[in-house]
């Protein structure tokens, strides 16, 4: 049992310095050198008269400087806040304007001049490893209920919210992960989600406190299809963590295979729905892996359920369980009025315990209206719907957000998306509704991604596909509209982009 992140990575720079700690392209750095380096970066930021306690901006990408600007930072009482090259230049000015922020460290040069924040450049960081000495103050550095990190989720509508994850909660998280899905010491994991997504989480840290690898896959390689499995094969990985998207791209090249990946042991999901389809083609792919499911929203620290995907499970449940709730979390499912609904029956689910928010930052008015206490502890109402069956397994079944309404009929997207992905001539699909000028739903429509086929043209693609889905969904549930594509949109995190799409359907 893990008691403290910092010191648990630590251990491995005081023990084993020269042991590999990352690696990106030909450069790879040891944990001598992750210690060190952000030893001297805690001093140089405790000696910079930065309001104590107060959160940092932190810009860049996925590079091992990255980490050990986080490290430097929780070491000297700051949590960090990541933001990726690739978002907007509104989004620095969002986080400015709502964190208040003592500073921004520009691992990455900034794209836009931010004149009223303190701005340590990559010179001064280069500088201060260079002339910095040993060992830093730990009474100074992130503890407890202390923030350890704040991620901006995008949010529905309007300004990004600051999730605060203390060291606390981020403690509770590691500490089952490194358990509950069989992770050895010194295990190799690639680094592919960009560090401003909590998914990244789910394999830096573990992976740190165990002393092992990450291999970074930055974003210039997973979006060139060739350059990805020319690099891929090579990085000779233990455990592979990504959105369900990702590695459905990946599942299109026939030779991502346990032939081609005999490293390759354990495989873990998380940030969207799991289908049953692509699991069973990876389990096909890879029959002696272990393959994990699981499902948490950012407020409650990467995620709070998983269950090992065996045969059984995907023979037994043509929509795939989430998981079993973790050990620490109490996860219940309520209905409309917040009351606790039996087994089989779906409802928002209801999530507490040590791995919860405290909430958002500086915004009380949404933290009020998303998190209660329950039985003393932090809860949080997740906007998720889903059920519990008698066994103790949960299922996603979609958003309170993407339920809409059509001729009087309540209908959930992600419903027919699920139902959809099962048609035989689909590989991939999500649907968009479309609304009139007083913002009614009016159609929906259904965005493809074909298998190979035999049909003259789309219209009789589309009417199979209708034909095989009505077999599956009611009437009203079948999209108006099909558009068919060699490939759907991804945001920066890796999942499909419904936004974007809702967007083009509404121009």
């Amino acid at each position: 049992m893990i008691d403290n992140i910092i010191t648990a990575i630590d251990h491995y720079g005081e023990t084993d310095p020269e042991r590999i700690c990352y690696i990106y392209g030909q450069d790879t750095n040891t944990y001598g050198e992750l210690k060190t380096k952000s030893d001297h970066l805690a001093q140089y930021f405790a000696q910079s008269e930065l309001p104590d306690g107060a959160p940092v901006m932190v810009f860049g990408g996925q590079t091992f400087e990255m980490i050990v600007t986080f490290l430097g930072l929780v070491k000297s009482g700051h949590a960090y806040i990541p933001v990726d090259t690739h978002s907007p230049n509104e989004r620095l000015t969002q986080i400015d304007s709502i964190a208040h922020p003592a500073a921004v460290v520009a691992v990455a040069d900034l794209p836009i001049e931010m004149p009223d924040l303190k701005n340590f450049t990559h010179a001064d960081l280069a500088a201060a490893v260079q002339t910095g000495t040993d060992g830093y103050d730990h009474d100074k550095a992130v503890a407890g209920a202390d923030n350890y990190y704040i991620i901006f989720t995008s949010g529905t509508t309007g300004l990004p919210k600051g999730v605060q994850i203390s060291h606390a909660n981020l403690l509770s998280y590691v500490n089952w992960a490194v358990n509950d899905f069989d992770l050895h010491e010194g295990v190799h994991a690639l680094s592919q989600a960009p560090y401003s997504f909590d998914l990244s989480v789910m394999d830096l840290y573990p992976t740190l406190v165990l002393g092992g690898k990450l291999s970074a896959l930055p974003r210039a390689v997973t979006e060139n299809f060739k350059k990805l499995f020319e690099v891929l094969p090579n990085l000779k990985i233990n455990e592979w963590v990504s959105t369900p998207s990702f590695v459905e791209i990946c599942l299109l090249e026939p030779t991502f295979d346990a032939a081609h990946y005999p490293d390759l042991t354990h495989f873990l999901f998380c940030g969207e729905e799991l289908t049953n389809k692509t699991a069973a083609n990876l389990q096909k792919r890879f029959p002696d892996a272990e393959i994990y499911n699981t499902y948490g929203p950012t407020e409650t620290t990467v995620a709070v359920t998983g269950v090992k995907l065996t045969p059984e499970i995907l023979k037994d449940y043509e929509r795939l369980p989430i998981g079993y709730a973790k050990e620490d979390m109490k996860i219940w499912v309520v209905d409309e009025q917040g009351a606790a609904v039996k087994p089989g029956t779906t409802g928002e689910l209801y999530i507490a315990g040590p791995s919860v928010s405290k909430g958002y930052l500086n915004n009380p008015a949404k933290t009020e209206k998303a998190f209660f206490t329950e039985d003393g502890q932090q809860a949080y109402r997740s906007g998720d719907l889903g059920f519990v069956n008698d066994k103790g397994l949960f299922f996603y079944r979609g958003r309170t957000d993407f339920q809409v309404k059509l001729h009087g009929y309540r209908i959930e997207l992600e419903d027919i998306d699920h139902n959809l992905d099962q048609v035989k001539y689909v590989k991939q699909a999500t649907t968009a509704p479309k609304y009139n000028a007083a913002h009614q739903v009016t159609q929906i429509v259904a965005y493809v991604v074909p298998n190979q086929n035999d049909f003259k043209d789309e219209f009789a693609l589309t009417q199979a596909i209708k034909k095989e889905l009505g077999q599956e969904v009611m009437s009203y549930m079948i999209p108006k509209r099909f558009v068919f594509r060699d490939q759907l949109p991804l945001t920066a995190n890796g999942k499909v982009d419904r936004k974007a799409l809702i967007a083009e359907v509404n121009k």
